[in-house]
């Protein structure tokens, strides 16, 4: 085993944070069940400590990588795969911070400001770089890379009620647009050109979060149910039933970190789920968003206890 192979900080990976991402959604999601169901906030709260304990683990090791190797951490921005990911440590502090607004409001807010500051200039670089680079090629396009841009539509979720609408619809329309333009260049990918390899199979799941995420954000700022969010979560579904047909298939994988691109997804169905299911009162939607807490539940659960198998083999600080 060389230097290049050998365990160590260098290859501490920065998908880590869809780990984060998902907790954070999935705490979002218990929150909604709550209130829906009028239940104490225990649920959501010990989620929430959770997903700020691995925010603050996680961004601890990888700002030692940053120190340490740097070379590392400018490898992985410009690897065509992982790139997409830089923007999950934003999103994971726009999630924390909406998560953590029922308790600690003014913290929320600051965690929020960085987030959607961070997440603009993440958008910025990551989108010019796609726009000058010379080495991308059309089988490196995944779901994953909705992430840096697309990823703006998570913006209005925490700002929604104390940030100017003006600016909360920038973010939405940016996320929207460009989903748009992405979901397009992605299904010519994924019907005309080689599949998705194995391991990143698990980024499907990715297709739900646009839709899922849009709904919810779009009801916070329309105020109301209209076509639009109607659409949206009509296509959320429509990918949820379509990911449901491959179930057989996503069970037999292996575990890896891009295990975790099952989660987030999957709590903001949900979380969509309950949304609509509050602003319609249907009980079939309330139904449908109970059954997909319980499955999402137990889906991140298994995550953590794969998770800590794989830190505790110490192959999460290897090369792949």
């Amino acid at each position: 085993m060389n230097d290049r192979t050998a365990p160590g900080l260098a290859h501490f990976p920065i998908p880590i944070f869809a780990a984060v991402m998902g907790t954070s959604g999935l705490a979002l999601a218990w929150r909604r069940a709550e209130l829906a169901y009028g239940l104490p906030m225990g649920g959501s709260l010990g989620l929430t400590v959770v997903a700020v304990l691995a925010f603050l683990v996680a961004a601890g090791v990888y700002g030692a990588k940053l120190l340490q190797h740097p070379q590392a951490v400018r490898a992985e921005f410009a690897h065509p795969v992982r790139v997409a990911f830089f923007p999950t440590v934003t999103i994971s502090l726009l999630l924390l911070a909406t998560a953590l607004q029922p308790w600690a409001a003014l913290v929320a807010h600051w965690v929020w400001g960085v987030g959607a500051v961070g997440q603009l200039a993440l958008t910025l670089v990551i989108f010019r770089n796609w726009l000058h680079q010379s080495h991308f090629q059309l089988p490196h396009l995944n779901p994953a890379w909705f992430i840096p841009i697309v990823g703006n539509i998570v913006v209005p979720l925490g700002g929604t009620g104390w940030v100017p609408n003006e600016f909360l619809w920038f973010f939405f329309s940016l996320g929207l647009f460009f989903w748009i333009c992405l979901l397009t260049i992605l299904l010519n990918r994924l019907f005309f050109h080689e599949p998705l390899p194995e391991r990143l199979l698990p980024t499907l799941f990715i297709l739900l979060a646009p839709p899922s995420v849009g709904t919810v954000s779009y009801l916070g700022l329309a105020g109301d149910v209209n076509p639009l969010a109607l659409g949206l979560y009509s296509i959320a579904l429509f990918f949820a039933g379509i990911l449901a047909l491959d179930a057989p298939r996503f069970f037999r994988l292996p575990f890896g970190l891009s295990s975790w691109g099952y989660s987030f997804p999957l709590a903001a169905l949900t979380v969509a789920s309950f949304a609509m299911a509050s602003a319609l009162q249907s009980r079939v939607l309330l139904a449908l968003a109970s059954f997909l807490l319980a499955v999402t539940s137990l889906i991140i659960a298994t995550l953590w206890v794969r998770f800590i198998g794989l830190i505790a083999s110490g192959k999460l600080f290897m090369a792949e």
